[in-house]
């Protein structure tokens, strides 16, 4: 019996040491804000697992609109933001919250709306008329309403319309893309959809593609390290080789390769050609 306490106390020792061990050996974490979309289109699923196999690493994800992902960056929650709103990225940057933006890829906005289009807006020659057509006929339209990449693009082509949005017929969801989309297919209404969350939901719902095309529906897509500079305990390091991964041949071969039924949600930049 006097060697229980002997024993334990080298069980503990024992456990102690394993642990320490398992903690040293624990991979690294980095956090990400990023804009739903791509997660909803199933991107982030394809260009990640290969990062973190490569570095050892685990990239924790927080999807939320590109407003919202910039004001983790903001805030020092995340180490590094991947976003679509060039104007809020560059800002971001020049406040100093950001280093190293680099560009990553592209894709369009499309207006989404019911397949017998009862505002019109198919037969309209541009995104503004477009949208002058849904609020003279007061259909049902979705709006993000959560300061996203997609809800900036909309409230651009609002202000070209020479139209402040206001009504029961103009609704704000708050809610991400997938989310908006399914709102958008019950209520029969329209709403403005980044390309690839549309293609990815495509199965999902039974509203088409109304308008496209126009220069000023074009979506780029950016990413950015937290600046450590601001604050010192960020992840700069490996924030730079995600940011570099991404960037770099093998994550654009994998983002060329991201397709839905054939049809490629994203595109990359012709090399040597500033965005």
């Amino acid at each position: 019996m006097k060697k229980l306490p002997r024993l334990l106390e080298t069980f503990l020792v024992f456990t102690l040491l394993i642990l320490t061990a398992l903690q040293a050996g624990a991979e690294e974490r980095l956090r990400m804000s990023t804009t739903t979309s791509t997660e909803n289109s199933g991107l982030l699923s394809v260009l990640l697992p290969p990062f973190e196999k490569k570095y050892a690493c685990k990239v924790d994800v927080v999807a939320v609109g590109t407003g919202k992902a910039l004001k983790l960056g903001e805030a020092g929650d995340v180490d590094v933001v991947f976003v679509h709103a060039r104007s809020l990225e560059d800002k971001f940057v020049a406040n100093g919250f950001g280093v190293n933006r680099r560009d990553v890829m592209y894709n369009d906005f499309v207006l989404l709306g019911p397949s017998d289009d009862p505002a019109g807006v198919g037969t309209s020659n541009s995104a503004p008329n477009a949208f002058r057509a849904i609020a003279s006929k007061g259909s049902p339209f979705i709006s993000r309403g959560d300061e996203s990449g997609t809800h900036q693009k909309e409230k651009e082509v609002w202000a070209a319309a020479g139209i402040a949005p206001r009504g029961s017929w103009y609704i704000e969801a708050g809610q991400g893309m997938g989310e908006v989309i399914t709102m958008a297919t019950q209520k029969r209404g329209y709403t403005l959809s980044d390309r690839g969350t549309y293609i990815a939901f495509r199965k999902k719902t039974d509203l088409v593609v109304l308008r496209q095309g126009d220069k000023n529906l074009w979506n780029p897509y950016g990413i950015i390290a937290v600046n450590p500079k601001k604050y010192t305990h960020v992840k700069y390091d490996l924030a730079m080789k995600l940011i570099d991964f991404v960037t770099g041949p093998e994550g654009q071969s994998f983002i060329e390769g991201f397709k839905v039924d054939g049809e490629p949600l994203f595109f990359l930049y012709e090399k040597g050609v500033n965005h």
